[in-house]
C-alpha cells in the first residue's frame, strides 16, 4: 500500500473526482484509478461509488477516511519536524470559510499571507453549507456559530457584535425607531438561510435575557450581502453582525446603526467565530503560521466590533 495511493483517496473523497485528483497531483489520471482499484481489492472492500456526474464515498470509504487522514497527518508532521523551524514554510494549505465572511476578510489575509510565503498555496472553499472538515479534507474550516461535540480542535477568531441598520434616506422617509416596539412600522429585510428565517431579539438595558421582536418585510434572502445591499439602497432596515458591513458604511454616513442602547443579535446568545481543526492538523508548522497569522490580523477584540 502507498502512500500516495491514500493521499489520492483522501483527495477524491473531498472533491468527488478522479480528474480533479489527477490534476491535482500531476499524474494520469489512469494511474488514480488504477491504485484506487488496487487498494479496494487489498482491503476487500469497495470505498467509492462511481457516478457519471460525481464519486461518493461507500460506508466503508466514510469509515477508511476518518481512520486515514489523521495517520496522513501524523506522517506529514514528522516530516515537517524534520525541517527547522527558520526553514520557508511550503505546501498546500486548504482552507474552508462562509461566502461573506470569506469574502470580504479570509481571502485578502490569505492573499497577505502567502506575500510573506511565497511557496504556500492555498485551496479556500467558501460555503454557508457546513461541512465536515475531516471528510473534505479541510487544514483550517472558519465556523460561525455553536459548536459540536466533534473532537475537533478549536480556536475563537472573534466575537459577534450585532448592529441594527438603515440608509438615512430610509430614515429621511420612515423615521427613526425610537425602540424595537417601533420595528414592526418598519420594513425589515430578514435572512433567510439553513435554519430558517431569522429572528431579531433585544435585550433592555441591565436586562440579562434577550427576546425576540417580531418583525416583517417585503425582501428576504440567504445571502447577507444583498441584504445590507437592500439597506445601502434605502429598502429597510437589517439586523447583522458588525464585520458584514464594514466600517467604510459607517464611516461614509451611508448606513446608521440604530437602537444602540439596546443589545441587538439574530439569535438569543451570539456565538464567536472559531478555527477549527482536525486533531493534529497544528502540528503542521504551515497551519500552525497560518493560524496564528488569522488571529493576529483579525485582532482581540476585532477590528469588524468597531463602529465609526
Amino acid at each position: 500500500m502507498k502512500i500516495s495511493t491514500l493521499r489520492y483517496f483522501v483527495h477524491i473523497a473531498a472533491s468527488g473526482s478522479f480528474v480533479m485528483t489527477a490534476r491535482r497531483f500531476g499524474v494520469p489520471q489512469s494511474t488514480v484509478s488504477r491504485q484506487i482499484a488496487a487498494l479496494e481489492a487489498e482491503l476487500g472492500q469497495q470505498l467509492l461509488l462511481r457516478h457519471t456526474r460525481a464519486v461518493r464515498l461507500t460506508e466503508a470509504g466514510a469509515q477508511y477516511l476518518a481512520d486515514v487522514q489523521p495517520a496522513l497527518d501524523l506522517i506529514d508532521a514528522a516530516a515537517d519536524g524534520l525541517v527547522g523551524e527558520d526553514a520557508p514554510l511550503s505546501g498546500v494549505i486548504r482552507v474552508n470559510a462562509p461566502v461573506s465572511l470569506g469574502k470580504m476578510y479570509i481571502a485578502p489575509l490569505l492573499a497577505a499571507f502567502q506575500d510573506l510565503h511565497p511557496a504556500i498555496a492555498v485551496e479556500l472553499t467558501l460555503t454557508d453549507t457546513l461541512v465536515d472538515p475531516i471528510q473534505e479534507s479541510m487544514d483550517i474550516t472558519v465556523r460561525i456559530g455553536k459548536l459540536a461535540d466533534s473532537g475537533l480542535v478549536a480556536r475563537t477568531l472573534g466575537t459577534q457584535t450585532y448592529l441594527l441598520c438603515a440608509s438615512p434616506a430610509y430614515l429621511d422617509r420612515m423615521g427613526r425607531p425610537a425602540s424595537p416596539d417601533d420595528l414592526k412600522a418598519h420594513n425589515c429585510l430578514l435572512y433567510r438561510g439553513q435554519s430558517g428565517e431569522q429572528k431579531w431579539y433585544f435585550r433592555r438595558p441591565q436586562a440579562s435575557v434577550r427576546t425576540v421582536c417580531e418583525v416583517a418585510g417585503n425582501f428576504k434572502s440567504n445571502n447577507a450581502e444583498a441584504l445590507v445591499d437592500g439597506a445601502l439602497s434605502g429598502r429597510g432596515l437589517v439586523l447583522f453582525p458588525s464585520w458584514i458591513f464594514g466600517a467604510r458604511v459607517f464611516a461614509e454616513g451611508r448606513l446608521v446603526p440604530l437602537l444602540r442602547e439596546w443589545d441587538g443579535a439574530g439569535e438569543p446568545e451570539p456565538h464567536d467565530i472559531h478555527l477549527l481543526y482536525p486533531q493534529g492538523r497544528l502540528r503542521s508548522r504551515k497551519v500552525k503560521a497560518l493560524s496564528n497569522f488569522l488571529q493576529e490580523k483579525i485582532g482581540s477584540p476585532p477590528a469588524w466590533n468597531v463602529v465609526i
